[in-house]
């Protein structure tokens, strides 16, 4: 747990990394917190929303270790800022850089509702589940201004389609009356995002993230109406927040969570030196001993992208957070219950009619 004296960050990270995919990008990555002046501050201080269209939004996910069909983003980039996010790689796709620019330059898909629409519409869609986001968080502060997220749940309430949402902003209460109406019809489940259990680790890691103590609220607040809530555990760093996994798990199932379950972290493509920066920065004193512990866990590699493996890690370390974990979980969650959501129900309403298959 770091300390009370620990330099509170305004943003995850002060880097900012070159785009590897353009060969024309000779931009030199650097720490933007070094030479700092007023103009630098700035700059990470402002957040961009670019407004794009989007080709297409569902997006099918194939991999054996996600618990989800498909997923949608509404947004790219995420101004939450947790310095392990495993999505900042995904930000060189666009143009950006995976560090500073991932959460200060918002993409965000204006047209995602039409496209959302037609995808839906095709007589070949097969019916699954959707998550909201699986990639950026869909309750980000973009989406106070946008609020296109609250506009795909209404569309998938009037059309009967099943959602799972997977957040840790506590904008996602703003939806209750949605989620309500969905989760009586057995199409919604929510899972929240939990990376301590007290807001000390949480500052230093997601600075721009809801607090934990409203997380906790989010689980209390969807279980008492009903809505199947599952507590993620995510991502579990050892040195940092390993230690607080048992009371992590102890409190959500005080505050009403029907499930739960936990993930190592692993560093991934650029999210390497990210997180590195970030530990310099912030936790000097264990960097060494914290990157150590997470190469034990993954074959002595920061990353490991081994279906079967690459959640959970391997080794000693890995072993001592699975065994935590399994404690807890068997004291806590005696009574475990996994959802099933329905897929009989979608009824797409073409032109104000209900389509005939």
């Amino acid at each position: 747990m770091p300390s009370d004296n620990t330099k509170k960050p305004s943003r995850g990270t002060e880097l900012h990394l070159s785009n590897k995919y353009f060969a024309l990008n000779h931009v030199e990555s650097r720490d933007l917190h070094q030479n700092s002046n007023d103009e630098s501050d700035e700059k990470m201080r402002k957040t961009k929303y670019i407004e794009v269209l989007a080709k297409s939004m569902i997006n099918k996910v194939t991999s054996p270790d996600l618990f989800m069909d498909y997923s949608l983003n509404p947004y790219q980039g995420c101004e939450h800022g947790c310095t392990y996010c495993y999505a900042r790689p995904t930000h060189n796709y666009w143009g950006y850089s995976a560090a500073d620019e991932f959460e200060n330059t918002i993409l965000v898909k204006t047209n995602a509702l039409d496209i959302l629409k037609k995808e839906l519409s095709n007589k070949n869609y097969d019916v699954k589940p959707i998550m909201l986001s699986g990639n950026t968080d869909c309750y980000q502060p973009a989406e106070h201004k946008y609020q296109i997220t609250r506009k795909i749940l209404q569309l998938l309430l009037s059309w009967k389609h099943p959602v799972q949402l997977i957040t840790k902003n506590a904008l996602i209460l703003r939806d209750l009356d949605l989620l309500k109406e969905l989760s009586k019809l057995h199409l919604c489940a929510v899972a929240v995002s939990i990376t301590a259990s007290t807001d000390q680790t949480r500052r230093i890691m997601e600075p721009r993230a809801s607090t934990i103590d409203s997380r906790w609220k989010i689980i209390r607040t969807l279980s008492e109406h009903k809505i199947p809530v599952h507590a993620m555990l995510a991502p579990i760093i050892p040195g940092i927040n390993d230690s607080e996994l048992f009371k992590m798990v102890q409190t959500a199932a005080e505050h009403g969570a029907n499930s739960t379950s936990y993930q190592i972290v692993r560093l991934n493509g650029d999210l390497q030196a990210i997180f590195e920066n970030f530990l310099t920065k912030q936790l000097p004193d264990r960097k060494d001993k914290v990157l150590q512990a997470i190469k034990s866990c993954h074959d002595g590699q920061l990353n490991d992208s081994r279906f079967g493996l690459r959640m959970k890690g391997r080794g000693n370390v890995a072993d001592i957070i699975k065994q935590q974990f399994k404690l807890a979980h068997s004291k806590y969650f005696t009574n475990s219950t996994k959802t099933e959501l329905r897929k009989d129900l979608f009824s797409p309403i073409i032109n104000g009619q209900l389509r005939i298959w």
